[in-house]
């Protein structure tokens, strides 16, 4: 679903919140797993009850862990099968970014994922923030036949951004398109979207809500973030439906 011709990107991490992107308007999702590390890739069970709850476009996270983005080579070749496994339960799209140690594309191995993922759209995703060099990376990332970068200027929010993720789409023209994401609520949208001319947005909307579990063991913390037991975060409808109302500036 367009919305004035941009077309709104949720990221989603459970079926419930895939639901409630699309019946708030948005025109595609992001499915992914630990998304307090940015996003790993998720549960072939996750995107397989996503694709078959949605109408909308199903992008998949390709990363095989947290933190940086250079990988060896056993960490490439799982790379390379979750991409099949995305194929195969035919969703629309797949995400992924490989650096250099340098900070630089790795263009090579870029370019060897997108032809495995065809006829998949592939987006590269904020690796490119990280970056040495944002326009150099561009060039890399189109040369390597990505079809979209999902970046925030590499700033920690698109809004501080804005002016280069601008100067990103101007570059990039007619060859890619440039995704804003990181931040963007309903109060600043359009002012993104003005700054930036981008005519797609990424965003996470996620919201805090207790979890229905009435006996709790305060004395246990699975992960390293205490008190997360018992708290859960998804999207939810009326969340989107405003950002998608903010972004057409009704």
């Amino acid at each position: 679903m367009m919305n004035n011709q941009v077309l709104i990107e949720v990221c989603v991490d459970s079926v419930a919140s895939a639901i409630a992107a699309e019946r708030g308007g948005a025109g595609r999702v992001e499915v992914c797993s630990g998304l307090i590390e940015g996003g790993v890739t998720p549960g072939t069970g996750l995107v397989e009850a996503v694709r078959n709850r949605s109408s909308i476009a199903v992008h998949v996270m390709i990363r095989p862990r947290g933190g940086d983005f250079y990988y060896d080579a056993d960490e490439f070749e799982i790379m390379r099968r979750d991409i099949d496994a995305a194929q195969r339960m035919g969703v629309d799209g797949v995400v992924f970014g490989i650096l250099r140690a340098d900070g630089s594309v790795d263009l090579a191995r870029t370019r060897e994922l997108v032809e495995l993922a065809r006829p998949l759209n592939v987006t590269f995703h904020r690796a490119f923030d990280m970056t040495a060099d944002l326009f150099r990376a561009l060039e890399d990332v189109c040369a390597a036949g990505v079809d979209r970068i999902l970046t925030s200027g590499g700033e920690q929010t698109c809004v501080q951004g804005s002016p280069t993720i601008g100067r990103l789409v101007q570059a990039a023209g007619d060859r890619m398109a440039v995704m804003p994401g990181s931040g963007i609520k309903p109060g600043n949208v359009r002012s993104v979207l003005e700054q930036t001319g981008a005519r797609e947005i990424h965003v996470g909307l996620r919201s805090s809500v207790p979890s229905p579990m009435m006996h709790r063991n305060s004395r246990v913390s699975m992960g390293t973030l205490e008190g997360r037991e018992y708290e859960r975060f998804v999207v939810l409808e009326e969340n989107v439906r405003q950002l998608s109302r903010a972004a057409r500036g009704d």
